[in-house]
């Protein structure tokens, strides 16, 4: 089957599954979320939705976050991975919206030069505060895009690159989304039985399937 035609059958299944997938980090405005996808690397969205109340309470503007010292920052959210780079992230990047003019806007190159920011994380934002077309690619995405065919590529810029052309614009903003949402419940990292999956039974490779099955 060639690639296309496995997106095009995937893309087809994922919206049945999941026709409105919500972003799975708890969030009021662009802002919030910003912070909660810069908290959720090497971190579970659900361990940074348990952490974010206590640190919104506190903290939900770049104004007030600003005036919390990294250390105060730290003990809000020291319950997630690698917490203090991501303290110093947050007063850093609170400080450079605020140079900036206090507001979180849609431009690829502001988020990307924000402490903590990399391409992923603001593809999240573009996507789900703005409307903006984007492909978020973090490292569960790249690994079930491998399993299905989709992309051979080593690297998630390039998973991203094959996943935006197979798939098309107006439907990135959702895509990315429902394939997280359909790792989790059927398509999981470890112990995964790939004969036995709605989608990896029929767009992995003989190969594929054999090599994870030693695992």
């Amino acid at each position: 089957m060639k690639r296309q035609d496995k997106a095009d059958r995937i893309g087809e299944m994922l919206d049945e599954l999941y026709p409105d997938p919500p972003v799975p980090l708890d969030h009021k405005d662009p802002y919030t979320l910003l912070v909660a996808v810069a908290l959720s690397a090497q971190t579970t969205d659900k361990k940074v939705n348990e952490v974010t109340p206590a640190l919104f309470a506190a903290a939900d503007t770049p104004e007030k976050m600003s005036e919390l010292a990294p250390e105060e920052i730290l003990e809000l959210i020291k319950e997630i991975g690698l917490a203090p780079t991501k303290a110093k992230n947050l007063s850093k990047m609170a400080f450079q919206i605020l140079d900036a003019g206090g507001e979180i806007y849609p431009d690829w190159d502001f988020l990307e030069s924000l402490a903590g920011v990399g391409h992923k994380t603001a593809s999240v934002v573009m996507a789900g505060s703005f409307g903006v077309p984007a492909f978020a690619v973090d490292t569960h995405i790249h690994r079930l895009a491998a399993r299905w065919g989709l992309s051979n590529d080593t690297t998630v810029e390039r998973t991203e690159r094959d996943l935006k052309a197979v798939f098309p614009e107006d439907t990135w903003n959702r895509r990315h989304l429902q394939i997280i949402f359909f790792g989790r419940e059927y398509c999981p990292a470890r112990n995964h039985d790939l004969t036995q999956c709605p989608i990896c039974s029929w767009a992995a490779t003989k190969k594929r399937i054999a090599d994870e099955a030693k695992r």
